[in-house]
């Protein structure tokens, strides 16, 4: 990785570190409890911190589990951005969700993020009885970067056979990182994303460009897609990534996997935290209600 790269993505941490954790005063759910604890995870790509959320001491133990990949291209480590999901999904889905503070690049390059999701979820699923939640009943999602962990956490899964996630949640992932940003287009004149953004988050994130296509990086290339979890796959019409989610949409189902798409119009990148505050809660109150259903079943 040359100097250049990393000093951009380290001036992008800097930079947007702190919005990106903002989520929109009216998508908070200040009114949802918070019942957490932290635990430490070693995995072979070092020690991971995750934040436990439980859900009220009403709901059936041990609950079933929800393993959550926060987004942040690869780059940004600010996994209380997804606080207001979290805290929602453990109250109304009646599980236990796990918040992953996965290292970033350009400190941490791909593929050390894949290593670090993959071994948290399978220690998740294989130490559920001395942690209260049911390790059987698992699911796994993630929003922008945390997608393309998701779909790498599922795809690893598939082929180690050691846990069978019951759902995988791909909201607004980039899912093809060898395409040219350039050539990713929106209907409105400046979307979230801009090609220049996106290749800083590329670059860091794999350094080696021969590894751009691998199914674990651009999991939207592969074309060996039977046999991976059922998936809720969201995306949104103004985002520069809503055609390659929609792409991955369409093979899974190609490839027999049962999946629901949902695209919300009239909306961007991360809408589940920047808003629309409407079309925000709809697309979490859909994650949860998928993950009741999957996970209760």
């Amino acid at each position: 990785m040359s100097f250049r790269t990393t000093f951009k993505a380290v001036g992008v941490q800097l930079l947007l570190g702190r919005v990106m954790s903002r989520v929109h005063r009216d998508l908070r759910f200040t009114d949802v409890p918070k019942r957490t604890e932290s635990i430490r995870v070693e995995t072979g790509a070092g020690p991971v911190t995750c934040t436990v959320y439980r859900p009220s001491a009403a709901a059936a133990t041990p609950a079933p589990v929800y393993v959550n990949f926060h987004g942040g291209g690869f780059v940004i480590a600010r996994p209380q951005q997804d606080d207001h999901i979290c805290r929602y999904i453990a109250a109304t889905a009646g599980c236990v969700v796990i918040n992953v503070d996965y290292a970033v690049a350009p400190q941490r390059p791909y593929p050390v993020p894949v290593t670090q999701a993959y071994e948290v979820t399978a220690w998740v699923a294989e130490n559920g009885i001395a942690n209260n939640w049911d390790g059987s009943r698992l699911a796994v999602g993630g929003h922008s970067a945390g997608a393309n962990l998701t779909a790498a956490v599922c795809r690893t899964a598939r082929d180690r056979g050691a846990f069978t996630p019951r759902l995988q949640i791909i909201d607004s992932a980039p899912l093809d990182q060898l395409a040219d940003p350039a050539g990713k287009q929106s209907p409105i004149a400046k979307p979230l994303l801009t090609p220049q953004l996106m290749r800083v988050f590329t670059a860091a994130y794999v350094p080696d460009s021969a590894d751009l296509a691998h199914p674990l990086v651009s999991p939207g290339l592969a074309d060996d897609l039977a046999g991976l979890p059922p998936a809720l796959v969201i995306t949104a019409e103004n985002d520069r990534l809503r055609d390659e989610g929609d792409a991955y949409a369409k093979a899974l189902e190609a490839a027999g996997v049962p999946v629901t798409h949902r695209c919300f119009e009239g909306v961007d990148h991360y809408f589940t935290h920047t808003g629309p505050v409407p079309a925000g809660k709809e697309a979490i109150d859909l994650m949860a209600t998928m993950l009741r259903t999957a996970l209760t079943s």
